[in-house]
Formats: structure tokens, C-alpha cells, sequence
């Protein structure tokens, strides 16, 4: 189908732009009501149709006669409509501009094509679709390149000899960034999948960690077997939660842990030399060497880990761009001598993709600043969010431009949201943005502009704390809730409401006769507390006046130490005599 609002063309003077790909910029023609200026004419699609249809355009303008004409065209135009290739959507994705614009009507867009977390955005649920866009930040594939890297990562292809740890101290220096992380680590032999996260990228370095991985090992048997079934069935059996203890040669504390293996198949298996290829699919932490080892045991005839390799490492897989550490050195020399930093970008992805799995909420601009700065993620902040989301889950809160602002916890579901107009919706669990990245847009209320004009006048000092020049007026109306002085308003405040129920428990709790006394007493008074504490306080003056005391506890310890000293002795007589 082809959306709605846009010029029809022949299959011959078919356009290939952005606009067939993308029909939010269409080159032929706007879109209908996305016209925002004066004198734009509604574009009338039937009419559309009509003009430009192929047969109109050759100057037949003849109708089919029969049916069966009309269907065999239309199969001719499905075929004739191919999806681009890749590369095309590639260079579309990285040239164009992609941005949730703030309309109310919703636009028929085709982003199942859009790149990272925004696409299928228009299948997000719409809160509100009015905002004011500010020109800060940028498309995650556009930024600049010095930044692009600082917020990047790397699907890396680790070789089999140096440690996880070496190689990633390699490509901070090829790079000449400040800090890099892995995704878990790698024994030095094992190759395979290990993202390698690049300074602003690191703060998602934890959830990548606890991700799942996958496996491709080789399993050598120190006997023969009866047949492939029995080692088939060896391994599947070896699946859900399973007791495994670090292999002899381990970095980490060897005690008894459990590991959840999600599926395991065998490959391929070869009898002569006892070899057995296999796929495990499990959880962060699992040691495939112990697995093997069990293996063994299981068959009866032992058996050992021969080679091992990671084919995925949570979203990111081994056909998903997988580089290898030249490719790095290659694109970082291309740059730096050619200044050709497209090799640098095919190496290097934005940490959003990290992300894609996420279920997602779009905040609008205004707010991006505070939740860099650690504000509740409210719901009046809200512009769209997505179906599914449960309570305590990781979620993913991103800009309209399609950045990253932080993942969060949560607090409230899909259901719960739709339904209310206040509330905190997330909690807010790691901020990737740097701040001051859009600009502030709080304190912008009439208590804190007046705030911001007294200081400026001299009446309040650089802090907005009152000074000599302060007016009386100003002293006892405003309440900085921030200082310690607010926070016993706070509590005086609560202390109000508290005493007025205690009066009700103790004409419960007491007699009838005894009804009347405890009406005429005030409820607050505050004479039972202030003796207690001048009991304390005496008795602590007489215990530091009078050295009784003392003498008493001197006299206590020195007849125990004369009893130890008198049982010594004895022992000691005992032992000579026994000599």
C-alpha cells in the first residue's frame, strides 16, 4: 500500500529517494495537514490518482474491459514494489532527519524502517502529542564524530589468545579514549562475541553483564559411546537451573553456585575421534568447561572441553556487525590521515542499539535536562509510551530525536498510566545523557522568577538566602523547604496533627470514673516527658559526685582478680605434684 497523501508516479519515473522509504519528508508532496505556513492547499489524494496514473500519463485514459485485466495488473504492480535493499536504507537512515514531530494528527508513516528506538514509534501509545522542540541534541547516528565515539560501542570479535582484559586496554589506545568496558569477560583461548563499550557507553556495561549468552563449544570424550542419540539426549537433559563450582583455574571464589541453561543441542558428532560439537544457549556466568565435565560424568566416560566460542552476547549477535580488532586499527588510521570517518562510524554504533529491546518511553524536550540531573520521571513529562510494560521492569526513557536519556525501574503499568494524569511513573536506575546535553527548563515558576530578580537586586545573596538588605515581607512568607529550618515547619506540622488522636485512645483504654480527669487534662501537655528527663539527669550527677560507686566496681575487680590469682596457684600445685 502506498501511504496516503503522497503523488503516485509510472514505474519508470519512479522516485528513488527517501520519500518511498520514508513518507514523512516526501519529495513530491506534503503530506496532508502537515503544511504548518499560510497558503497551503490540502492535498487531495483521489485526485492524485486519477492524474498521474500511468495510463493518464501515456494518454490512453482507458478503462479495462473486463475484470480479469484489472487483476492482472494489479499482481504486475505488487511484483513491480520491492522492499530496498539494505545498503539504501542504510544511507537513507544515516542522510536523513528523524524526529517525532509535535502534531496531533497522526501521520501514516512507515517506520518499520527507522533507525534504532525509533522505529515503529507511531505504534507507541500517544499521551499527548504537543511539546515545544528545542533545536538541542541530535539523530544518535548524526553526532559529531569526536562525540559519536564517546557514546559508541563495538561488537568485537575477540582472537583467541590474549585475555578479555588485554584486549580492551588495546583499543583505548587505538581509539585514544579515557575509559572502556566489556560486556563479560572471556577466557583467553575462548573467542567469539565481547562488546567493548566506549566511555559514555560503560554506564550500560552492567546490564550487558547479567544479559544471556550463547555458545558454540567442542566436547572431546575420553571413550567411545554408543551412538550420537545417547550423547543428544546427555545434552539436552543437561538444561534449567544446575549446580556447577568454578573450574581449578578460576579468577573468582570457588564455591558452589547455581546456573540456568535455557536450551542445548548437539550440532554434530564425530565417533572416530570422539568430538561432539554443541549449542548452549544460558545464563550470564555459566562455565561451559564444567558443563562439559558433567557432561562426561553423565555419559559415563568423561569428557573435557576442547575449544569454545561465544556466538551472542545479549541483543547483539555474531552476524550483527561483528568487527575484528585491524578493522578498528584500519578505520582509526583512515581517519586520522584521510579524515574519512566513515569507517570510523561502520566500526563504531550508538549505544541505543544496545537498548532496541527496551520497552520505551518518549519524554518531551523540556524535560530531558531534569532527568539528567536525577528529576522523577513524571507523567506530565510524557509524550508516548509503549504496550506491555509491568511493574519493575527496565525500561528505556528516550528523547523525540531518539536519544537515550537513562533506563529506569518501572513503577507503574501500561494500564495504570493511560488511565491517570499524575504520578510518578519510573524510577529513574542509570543516566547515559550527559547533562547540560538540552537546556534548563526548570525554575521557571513566579516564586522562583522572583527568586532570580531579588538576587539580582541585592536583596537576597548569591545562594537566595536572606541578607541584611531582605524584606520582612519576604522572610516570613517564603519557606525554603531545602533548609533545616523548613523541614521542622514540616515536622511541626505533622506533630500538629498527631497529639489530637491520643486523647481518643485513652477514653478507650480507661474506666468510666476515670473519664472525666482525663478530659479536664490537655492533651499536648508536655510535664511527663521533661521528668523522666530530670530523673536521668540526677541520677547521673549522683553516680559522677559520689565515689562510692567507683570504689564498689574497684572492689568487685579486685576480688575477682584475687580469685584468678588463688585458682592459678592451685593449678600450679596441682602440676608439681603430678611431676
Amino acid at each position: 500500500m502506498r501511504p496516503l497523501g503522497t503523488l503516485s508516479f509510472p514505474p519508470e519515473v519512479q522516485p528513488r529517494s527517501a520519500a518511498r522509504l520514508f513518507p514523512a519528508r516526501p519529495r513530491a508532496a506534503l503530506p496532508v495537514g502537515s503544511g504548518s505556513g499560510r497558503g497551503v492547499l490540502p492535498f487531495r489524494p483521489e485526485r492524485s490518482r486519477v492524474q498521474c496514473a500511468p495510463e493518464a500519463a501515456r494518454g490512453g485514459g482507458k478503462m479495462a474491459d473486463d475484470g480479469a485485466g484489472s487483476a492482472s495488473k494489479k499482481h504486475k504492480k505488487k511484483k513491480e514494489k520491492k522492499s530496498l535493499p539494505d545498503e539504501e536504507v542504510a544511507d537513507i537512515q544515516h542522510s536523513e532527519e528523524f524526529l517525532i514531530k509535535p502534531q496531533s494528527r497522526v501521520a501514516q508513516l512507515d517506520t518499520s524502517q527507522w533507525p534504532l528506538l525509533l522505529k515503529n514509534f507511531d505504534k507507541l501509545n500517544v499521551r499527548t502529542a504537543h511539546y515545544t522542540p528545542l533545536p538541542s541534541g541530535c539523530n544518535p547516528l548524526k553526532r559529531e564524530i569526536t562525540e559519536y565515539i564517546k557514546t559508541g560501542f563495538i561488537n568485537l570479535d575477540k582472537p583467541s589468545n590474549p585475555s578479555s582484559h588485554e584486549v580492551v586496554a588495546w583499543i583505548r589506545r587505538i581509539l585514544r579514549v579515557e575509559k572502556t568496558g566489556h560486556s563479560g569477560t572471556l577466557d583467553p583461548k575462548v573467542t567469539g562475541c565481547l562488546i567493548v563499550c566506549i566511555e559514555r557507553a560503560t554506564r550500560l556495561v552492567k546490564s550487558q553483564q547479567s544479559a544471556g549468552k550463547e555458545y558454540v563449544g567442542i566436547v572431546r570424550l575420553h571413550n567411545a559411546i554408543e551412538s550420537e542419540t545417547q550423547l543428544s539426549r546427555a545434552i539436552e537433559t543437561l538444561t534449567g537451573a544446575l549446580f556447577q563450582r568454578p573450574p581449578l583455574i578460576a579468577a573468582v571464589k570457588r564455591q558452589l553456585r547455581v546456573r540456568t541453561i535455557y536450551e542445548s543441542k548437539l550440532v554434530e558428532y564425530d565417533p572416530e575421534r570422539r568430538l561432539g560439537i554443541f549449542w548452549v544457549s544460558c545464563e550470564a556466568g555459566t562455565y561451559i568447561r564444567t558443563l562439559c565435565v558433567h557432561l562426561g560424568l553423565l555419559l559415563g566416560v568423561g569428557g573435557q572441553m576442547q575449544e569454545l566460542r561465544r556466538v551472542r552476547s545479549g541483543v547483539m549477535g555474531e552476524k550483527d556487525h561483528m568487527v575484528t580488532m585491524h578493522d578498528v586499527l584500519d578505520a582509526q588510521w583512515q581517519y586520522d590521515h584521510n579524515k574519512d570517518e566513515t569507517y570510523l562510524r561502520r566500526v563504531i554504533y550508538p549505544l541505543e542499539k544496545l537498548l532496541i529491546s527496551h520497552k520505551r518511553l518518549v519524554m518531551k524536550d523540556s524535560a530531558v535536562n531534569a532527568i539528567c540531573y536525577g528529576a522523577k520521571i513524571m507523567l506530565p513529562g510524557l509524550l508516548r509510551y509503549e504496550d506491555g510494560i509491568e511493574i519493575n521492569q527496565d525500561i528505556v526513557v528516550i528523547t523525540t530525536k531518539g536519544e537515550a536519556i537513562c533506563t529506569a525501574i518501572a513503577l507503574m503499568t501500561t494500564a495504570v498510566i493511560s488511565t491517570c494524569d499524575h504520578g510518578i511513573v519510573a524510577k529513574i536506575k542509570r543516566v547515559i545523557m550527559e547533562r547540560d546535553t538540552y537546556p534548563r527548563k526548570w525554575g521557571l515558576g513566579p516564586k522562583a522568577s522572583q527568586k532570580k530578580m531579588m538576587i539580582k537586586e541585592g536583596l537576597l545573596d548569591a545562594h537566595g538566602k536572606p541578607n541584611s538588605n531582605t524584606p520582612q515581607s519576604w522572610k516570613k512568607e517564603y519557606v525554603d523547604y531545602s533548609s533545616s529550618a523548613g523541614k521542622k515547619e514540616i515536622t511541626q506540622e505533622v506533630g500538629k496533627v498527631e497529639p489530637e488522636r491520643a486523647p481518643k485512645r485513652k477514653r478507650v483504654m480507661e474506666s468510666d470514673g476515670e473519664q472525666g480527669e482525663a478530659a479536664s487534662t490537655p492533651p499536648d501537655s508536655p510535664e511527663p516527658p521533661v521528668e523522666a528527663k530530670k530523673k536521668k539527669k540526677k541520677k547521673k550527677e549522683k553516680k559522677m559526685e559520689s565515689p562510692d560507686g567507683s570504689e564498689d566496681q574497684t572492689d568487685v575487680i579486685s576480688d575477682a582478680s584475687v580469685k584468678k590469682k588463688k585458682k592459678k596457684k592451685k593449678m600450679k600445685e596441682v602440676a608439681e605434684s603430678s611431676d
